[in-house]
């Protein structure tokens, strides 16, 4: 299974350096295909999607997550940083074990 990234033009170009196959897109609806082609493909097992180019394809990844067993998709920061409002990683584990761990954030 191969990893494959959805995600702006820098994003996608850093991924392939790192060897990853990827989609740079621009639009929401460049964003709603690139999303189904790659959860259609046999051998991509983790679909990493930038948190911006998630939210435009919002409906579409629910309905992959909800239905299928895989692709796993994964989302990260764009290049300008988490969008504002989002949660971090660190603030989803402090509300789930109900206390923080590691260095203080602000909340």
């Amino acid at each position: 299974m191969n990893l494959y990234c959805i995600a702006d033009e820098d994003t996608v170009r850093g991924f392939r350096l790192a060897g990853l196959d990827g989609e740079a897109v621009e639009t929401p609806e460049q964003t709603v295909s690139a999303v189904l082609r790659a959860a259609a493909r046999d051998d991509v097992g983790i679909l990493i999607v930038t948190d911006v180019a998630a939210a435009e394809a919002r409906t579409e990844i629910d309905v992959i997550r909800l239905e299928n067993r895989r692709p796993l998709i994964v989302e990260i920061p764009g290049p300008e940083g988490p969008m504002p409002g989002r949660k971090t990683l660190r603030q989803f584990v402090s509300e789930a074990v109900g206390f923080r761990i590691g260095q203080d954030e602000d909340y």
